[in-house]
């Protein structure tokens, strides 16, 4: 057979190998390719070892990390052997190890390949993959070839290795082994598997990179997504979120349970379109943000409003020059549930309305229309207020769970309700039935999915009393307060509780408007709380020497969990919490 045959040979692996290599983003099915595109036309087994950090997608060691003498430890990611005619047993990638002096030691610390045979190359190659090459030293890299006579020991008949780099970095190490072939590797066969290497490296490398950013990405996420709900007798609640499962970017999809004022929770599920870093950075801004707002107590709507306002205040921070790329359309359902008088406030932008169950397995659609996404502005956000049942069940949930290129938005959402079974036990069992259910394996978005059963409050746990404007009032408020608590078996919290009633009486009385309302709520936590028809909210201020105000908030606050102030309608209501052993 002529050369050229050869040389045609040789660019038909290259050309399989070119395809084959590289179609996934996957550090060990890339390595996998690499391992069965030369075989079995080019050699019978081949093995490719990587170092730990490159398959967690790390940055390879820098070559100062290596000492000389040192053994260098791989893991191999990938080996194919004609004989069998599959790959390794799939598993974890198992520690290799190149002791110092070693060839793939040596290819490694220089950066060259090295090629061995088991014997002195015949005069002429005819047995050669390419002949007239495989004893002519001209043609052959300095060093090149080695012949070590143990390789027939090991039934090879060549060995070729070559380190595998990539962007200047070093990422592991190849070898090409020949095994019931006689022929004997040349030098044009040498530049062949430095080829496939070389665009295998490339490939792993960029497998690597996408890697980190997706861990970096999912890493960030789920940091930013709630690690533990709280405890609240208001609802009880359960949580999943599934990244897509794709291998692509993660999405921007997230939930949150906040406790709010008067044992009141808000629950909290958004989306922000898009994938990667910049999903995910735009949804821990938005998450931080509804924090922030809830927490002073704005209701739903007006919350959804700002939270509009600042998603459009963030695309207007951009420079076009910037690297960090302006996030999609994004939508939340925000729902406010008080567990005293068992309504909830429930308010959209455009997102998915939650899925409302009630205790006799009566499911109603919301009475609301979901408001336009955020970033549009100038639209209006409206609120909706429905009393619940005791004991109903919420499903609030993203698109990603609904959506699906074979069935109608509908018909999913109509399929979700069925699977939401109201007599389950466990909450964190019926969330894996849902979404092992509503999700195919082969999902296209991330998808997240908040449930909640609601409790309403015993109304032995609440107490109030109406005061009247005169100073003379405060003794009886604190008595009435005092003797609550010791009625509830609270007398560790009754000391603290009349200092705390004395001082927000009196300023009500001082500062507020009639009609002026003293409650007391046992929940995990003993709140107290004031309310009256003014709307000046109070400050904490300093108080100077010889002042004779000043120290009344300070004291409250020192003395307290928690303290804050809540608009209504009309008024207000000044409240303070006192965790409970």
């Amino acid at each position: 057979m002529s050369a050229e045959y050869w040389a045609r040979q040789r660019l038909l692996i290259l050309n399989k190998a070119s395809g084959g290599i590289g179609r996934t983003l996957d550090v060990i099915g890339t390595a996998r390719e690499l391992a069965r595109a030369p075989v079995p036309g080019f050699a019978g087994l081949v093995s490719v070892d990587l170092f730990d950090e490159v398959l967690r997608g790390e940055e390879p060691p820098s070559a100062s990390a290596f000492t000389p003498g040192e053994t260098i430890a791989l893991r191999r990611a990938a080996q194919h052997s004609a004989k069998e005619d599959t790959d390794r047993a799939a598993g974890p990638a198992m520690p290799v190890s190149h002791t110092p002096g070693s060839v793939a030691a040596r290819c490694m610390a220089t950066g060259r390949s090295t090629v061995e045979l088991a014997a002195e190359p015949g005069q002429g190659g005819e047995w050669a993959f390419g002949p007239g090459l495989a004893a002519d030293p001209a043609h052959w890299p300095p060093g090149n070839p080695l012949i070590d006579g143990s390789l027939a020991a090991d039934g090879l008949t060549g060995r070729i290795t070559v380190p595998l780099r990539a962007r200047g970095a070093l990422l592991g190490v190849v070898a090409f082994s020949r095994t019931d072939r006689p022929e004997a590797f040349t030098a044009d066969d040498l530049i062949l598997a430095e080829e496939l290497t070389a665009k295998a490296a490339v490939a792993i490398d960029n497998a690597r990179r996408y890697s980190r950013e997706r861990t970096t990405a999912l890493t960030l996420q789920r940091s930013l997504l709630p690690q533990g709900l709280p405890n609240q007798e208001a609802v009880e609640v359960a949580s999943r979120y599934l990244p897509d499962g794709t291998g692509a970017e993660v999405g921007g999809d997230w939930f949150d349970v906040i406790p709010l004022s008067g044992a009141r929770g808000a629950l909290v599920v958004g989306d922000v379109v898009g994938h990667g870093l910049h999903a995910s950075a735009s949804m821990g801004r938005l998450r931080t943000a509804i924090r922030t707002l809830a927490d002073v107590d704005l209701p739903p709507d007006e919350l959804l409003t700002h939270l509009d306002d600042l998603v459009l205040h963030l695309a207007s921070d951009l420079r076009p020059t910037d690297h960090f790329q302006p996030a999609g359309e994004s939508g939340a359902t925000c729902l406010y549930y008080d567990p005293v008088s068992r309504r909830f406030t429930l308010a959209s932008a455009g997102h998915p309305l939650p899925q409302i169950i009630s205790a006799d397995g009566t499911r109603a659609p919301v009475p609301a229309q979901p408001g336009p996404p955020l970033g549009i502005g100038g639209l209006p956000f409206e609120a909706t207020e429905l009393e619940l049942p005791e004991a109903s069940l919420l499903a609030l949930y993203t698109d990603g769970l609904v959506q699906s290129r074979k069935r109608d938005v509908d018909q999913r959402i109509a399929e979700l309700q069925r699977i939401v079974n109201h007599s389950a036990t466990s909450l964190e069992a019926l969330c894996d039935t849902v979404m092992d259910a509503m999700l195919p394996e082969r999902r296209t978005d991330d998808a997240a999915l908040l449930l909640a059963r609601t409790h309403a409050l015993d109304p032995h746990h609440i107490a109030d009393w109406d005061v009247e404007p005169d100073p003379a009032q405060v003794p009886n408020a604190r008595k009435f307060a005092v003797d609550q608590v010791d009625a509830w078996g609270l007398n560790e919290a009754a000391f603290v509780t009349e200092l705390v009633v004395s001082e927000l009486v009196t300023n009500a009385i001082r500062y507020g408007e009639p009609p002026i309302r003293l409650r007391l709520i046992r929940d995990t936590s003993l709140i107290c709380e004031v309310s009256d028809a003014s709307n000046t909210a109070p400050h904490l201020r300093r108080a100077r020497a010889f002042g004779e105000g000043g120290r009344g908030l300070l004291l409250v606050a020192q003395l307290t969990q928690g303290w804050g102030t809540r608009h209504a309608t009309s008024g207000k209501v000044i409240w303070c919490a006192q965790a409970l052993s």
